[in-house]
């Protein structure tokens, strides 16, 4: 969401991973709002369905939080759901299949159609703000 504070909040393996994407912080600031989502919602117009977990050290979860808040201020529908004891790649297995059955039961009340996750198994319910 913001490459700014990304650039301070990683932890000190991937601390220089973004001079290589981005370039040198600070700077190169103006590079990093030009390419941080967060300087840009107003231009947003789409549904976002954001999964993070909260032991992410790589993308922290403040991301996808001030990534929610921007959104839901501004009216937009959007989700965020956070896996307690995940990292930046889920690896639970009920993380995982929950995380693809948000994103069907997500898609179908975007796109208004009945979505199933089969085997007789419900999907989650999603609060979908400004839905």
């Amino acid at each position: 969401a913001d490459l700014s504070a990304l650039a301070g909040d990683t932890h000190k393996f991937e601390s220089r991973y973004l001079d290589g994407l981005v370039g040198r912080f600070p700077e190169d600031k103006d590079i990093y709002d030009q390419r941080s989502a967060i300087c840009h919602v107003e231009g947003l117009s789409c549904p976002i369905l954001l999964l993070q977990g909260d032991e992410d050290e790589i993308v922290p979860p403040n991301q996808a939080e001030m990534m929610y808040e921007a959104m839901r201020s501004r009216g937009l529908p959007c989700v965020l759901k956070i896996y307690k004891g995940e990292q930046h790649g889920f690896r639970k297995s009920e993380n995982i299949e929950d995380a693809l059955n948000s994103e069907l039961a997500f898609y179908g009340r975007i796109f208004g159609f009945k979505a199933n996750a089969g085997q007789g198994m419900d999907l989650p319910e999603l609060d979908i703000a400004n839905l």
